[in-house]
């Protein structure tokens, strides 16, 4: 018997055969598989961006697209100087935006701006697949995008910075409208030329502000901004013919859009518009460095700080006049000797308007991008210009024009140290202080600083009152705000002291305005980009301060006229019109003359002119042609006067007072005339030159009783000055006025000379 399995009981059951799945059965059952996962990664992904979309919070925008550029004009507060900016941007609203241009970038960059929700889905899924099949990578951003990529985000091209792109694209979306957005995509984005923005780019492109746009220029700006160096005109032919291109595009796609008619678009399809030539240049080259670098030192000292300067979007108005900028720059160029450039000889010149302190005009030196110092700020060792402060110190202290001193040469001091006239000229053992101002008399002046209680500090007293500072006690008042080597020794109006040309014409300036002295200054306005005015000279200003009676600030300038009628600084009488300085030349610690002044005013202008060379205290006999005040530096204060006084009226000087006050009578004997000056042997070989030429003998000189009263006019002939011919190295001036005495031109130009060495220059 077999052995097997049992088979239960009951009917016997039937097996059904294996059924094979269709092919779309496969499909189906694959479909639903890759839906079910799908609709899960789906799920996932919508719950993974709502989590980001609460994460990620809109940051701060990035400062630099935040800023505005400054503007600095000059006094008209219309011509632009210069400007100071992190990025140049001027942010206008989007009314005054031409519709051609809001049209034209719509058209170009994103022609469902105004229905999207501010990101391109399909846009971001194939640039996603460029990338990952390894080409280069893709953007696909809409304005929106744009907009936020600039302001919140880096350039960096990466899947994360793309998706946080999209999260805050969509949330600006909810939180701007669509104009606002738009607005600010135009005041941010870049289109080259170092503009950001539509205004910028207008200006950099056509030279005209963006409301002015054509059609034309509109579509032109749409194309750049896609790619702003590839489409540039000015980058050359192929650039012109790839602007062209992109410049069609924008127009057929503004007349498919129906923003334009086809007609509009084909007639500006023919050509592209024109381009205004662009003037090259630095913003800060030539002298505009120098005046930036001034006005943005003041405006630190007057409490902006440095953000608000670069890119507060701040509107500066300055004191510079263009002509008389211009002026100085001329003159000096008209001037200096032939063949000696600014690279080694050192020029400054600055003007200072009498009775504001408005600095009008300076001339700086070299191109600020060969060298950035300023010579009308830096200055140089003053020499004689300074007797004019000492000569008012001392008619304030009691003394008059007709007290007499020293003009013997040498002069001895105390300590036995020997102060000496140029070559070594004596003038006579009682000389009064008109004819030791014609003169430059050293030791007069020494001799009159010395007769003076506490004379030396009573000296820099006055020079800190009138405008050139002893220290920085002022808040910083003065450019400098302080002279270096400005001690109250015997000596000091013989000029070792630093100081600017801007200091120097400051302090002129107070006595051409009678005694009256204004802080000199250089901005005059400041306001806001909201319009508001953050400073006002006028109103904020230091009022102007009388530190000089009017009688002496006139009897003052009465010496100084006769400085340039019959002295040292006849040169000037080229101006035309009456006028009043003082030369200098000081030499260094080596006794080596090292720079050469000619200061001078009328009432309408005070200019101080500055000849240095090297580093500042190098030696000029010998290397320039001629090395003293009142050759170059006095020819180039007329050049530049002549430019600055055109059209002006003529103005008169007041008549001098003779102030006579107290004063110390002892070893200040009645005026005599002076003997005629005796020459001992330089020290060193002297080169010829007219303006050294021999002193004229006096034939005669008046006594203090023929000397004019404050009321009466001194004669014409012969007066306190004495009475002579010129040499034959000077013309003869001519047809002084009566209230100047004709005098014997001088071949002094007051030389410095002292036994301690001197600073730098």
């Amino acid at each position: 018997m077999r052995e097997g399995k049992r088979r239960a009981a009951g009917p016997a059951v039937k097996k059904s055969p294996k059924r094979e799945r269709t092919r779309k059965q496969k499909v189906w059952r694959v479909a639903r598989w890759f839906l079910a996962v799908g609709l899960v990664g789906a799920l996932l992904a919508g719950a993974a961006f709502v989590v980001l979309y609460q994460a990620v919070d809109i940051p701060d925008p990035n400062e630099d697209f935040e800023t505005q550029t400054t503007f600095v004009y000059f006094d008209d507060g219309k011509t632009e100087l210069g400007r100071f900016a992190t990025q140049n941007r001027v942010s206008i609203d989007l009314d005054q935006m031409p519709q051609s241009l809001k049209d034209a970038v719509v058209a170009a960059e994103n022609d469902s701006f105004w229905t999207d929700s501010g990101i391109d889905p399909v846009g971001i899924v194939r640039a996603a697949f460029n990338n990952a099949s390894g080409n280069a990578r893709q953007g696909a951003s809409t304005i929106t995008q744009q907009y936020v990529k600039v302001l919140y985000l880096s350039q960096e091209q990466s899947y994360q910075r793309k998706i946080k792109e999209a999260i805050l694209s969509l949330k600006v979306q909810r939180q701007q409208s669509k104009s606002r957005i738009l607005e600010g995509y135009l005041n941010t984005i870049y289109f080259g030329r170092g503009a950001y923005g539509v205004e910028a780019a207008a200006r950099a492109f056509f030279e005209r502000p963006a409301k002015n746009l054509d059609l034309r220029q509109s579509a032109v700006l749409a194309s750049v901004l896609n790619n702003p160096s590839r489409f540039d005109p000015a980058n050359g032919k192929d650039a012109r013919e790839a602007l062209l291109g992109r410049y069609q595009y924008t127009l057929n796609q503004m007349a498919e859009l129906e923003m334009i008619t086809e007609e509009q678009a084909e007639k500006a399809k023919r050509r592209l518009p024109k381009f205004p030539e662009i003037e090259a240049g630095s913003t800060y080259g030539d002298q505009k460095g120098h005046m930036l670098t001034m006005v943005r030192k003041e405006l630190t000292r007057l409490g902006f700080d440095e953000e608000e300067i670069e890119g507060g979007g701040l509107r500066v108005t300055t004191t510079f006049d263009p002509e008389a900028m211009a002026a100085a720059k001329q003159a000096v160029v008209e001037e200096r000797p032939e063949g000696f450039k600014d690279k080694e000889l050192h020029v400054g010149v600055a003007s200072v308007e009498p009775g504001t302190g408005a600095v009008r005009g300076f001339y700086g030196g070299q191109d600020y991008l060969q060298s950035q110092i300023n010579w009308a700020v830096s200055g140089g060792q003053a020499g004689s210009t300074l007797k004019a402060f000492a000569l008012a110190a001392a008619i304030k202290d009691g003394f008059s024009l007709r007290d007499t001193f020293d003009g013997n040469s040498p002069y001895e001091l105390p300590d036995g140290t020997p102060v000496t006239n140029q070559g070594d000229a004596s003038y006579g053992s009682a000389i009064n202080m008109v004819y030791a101002t014609q003169k430059s008399a050293n030791s007069a002046f020494v001799d009159m600083t010395m007769a003076m209680d506490d004379g030396p500090e009573k000296v820099v007293k006055m020079m800190d009152a009138m405008g050139v500072p002893a220290d920085d006690s002022r808040n910083g008042a003065g450019f400098p705000s302080t002279s270096p080597g400005l001690e109250p020794v015997a000596t000091v109006a013989l000029g070792s002291a630093t100081v600017s040309p801007i200091n120097m014409a400051s302090g002129y300036a107070t006595i051409a305005n009678e005694g009256v002295y204004a802080e000199p200054f250089i901005i005059e306005k400041v306001v806001d980009r909201g319009g508001e005015t953050r400073y006002s000279h006028a109103e904020e200003g230091p009022e102007p301060k009388r530190v000089l009676d009017a009688d002496i600030a006139a009897d003052v300038s009465y010496a100084l006229q006769q400085n340039v009628t019959g002295g040292s600084g006849t040169a000037a009488l080229a101006l035309g019109r009456p006028a009043a300085g003082k030369t200098g030349t000081a030499t260094n610690g080596r006794d080596e003359v090292s720079s050469a002044w000619f200061a001078g005013y009328t009432p309408q202008m005070a200019t101080a002119v500055m000849y240095v060379r090297g580093k500042g205290n190098e030696q000029l006999m010998g290397w320039l042609p001629e090395y003293f005040g009142g050759s170059y530096p006095a020819r180039t204060w007329t050049n530049a006067m002549q430019t600055m006084m055109e059209g002006l009226p003529v103005e008169e000087f007041p008549e001098p007072a003779y102030v006579d006050g107290d004063a110390p009578t002892d070893g200040h004997a009645p005026y005599v005339p002076p003997p005629s000056p005796t020459r001992k042997p330089p020290p060193s070989p002297q080169p010829s030159s007219d303006i050294e030429s021999e002193e004229p003998t006096p034939t005669q000189e008046p006594t203090p009783t023929q000397e004019p009263t404050p009321t009466e006019e001194p004669s014409p002939t012969c007066d306190i000055l004495g009475c002579g011919e010129p040499t034959p190295s000077e013309p003869p001036p001519s047809s002084p006025p009566p209230s100047q005495p004709t005098s014997s031109a001088t071949p002094g130009a007051g030389t410095t000379r002292s036994a301690s060495p001197r600073g730098q220059g």
